[in-house]
């Protein structure tokens, strides 16, 4: 068994494909419209065939809530593994990233931080070895 596809909800779903795309580097894989609903995911550039994110319109009042609840208890909606999290926190910050925590070591080579997506969401980025 393996992971296909997860998601987070945002609340724009064009602004989202742009942060994803243009500041994080994320690749456009599906953009499928069918009548009000849209399809919409990206993938990491280094695993084209991996697993898909999905930038799924928060137009669901459920998915509202759970959104807005996640974020204000501070969780972050998704992880993404990065080779090491300073670089990408000063190439992010530069971009006008907000961050929410700024690069920590939480255990033994494992270094995080935390950035809103402006789409709802927080997003941690994390080492990965």
């Amino acid at each position: 068994m393996k992971i296909i596809y997860t998601k987070v909800f945002v609340n724009d779903q064009d602004k989202a494909l742009k942060f994803y795309t243009q500041i994080l580097g994320f690749l456009k894989k599906s953009d499928i419209v069918a009548g009000d609903y849209r399809w919409l995911t990206v993938v990491s550039p280094e695993d084209q065939n991996g697993t898909e994110l999905i930038l799924e319109r928060n137009d669901n009042p459920a998915a509202k809530t759970y959104q807005k609840a996640i974020f204000e208890q501070s969780i972050p909606a998704a992880n993404f593994g990065v080779s090491d999290v300073h670089i990408d926190y000063e190439r992010l910050k530069k971009l006008g990233v907000k961050f929410t925590i700024e690069p920590s070591e939480v255990m033994e080579n494992v270094t995080i931080a935390v950035f809103d997506d402006a789409c709802g969401n927080l997003i941690q980025i994390q080492t990965i070895g």
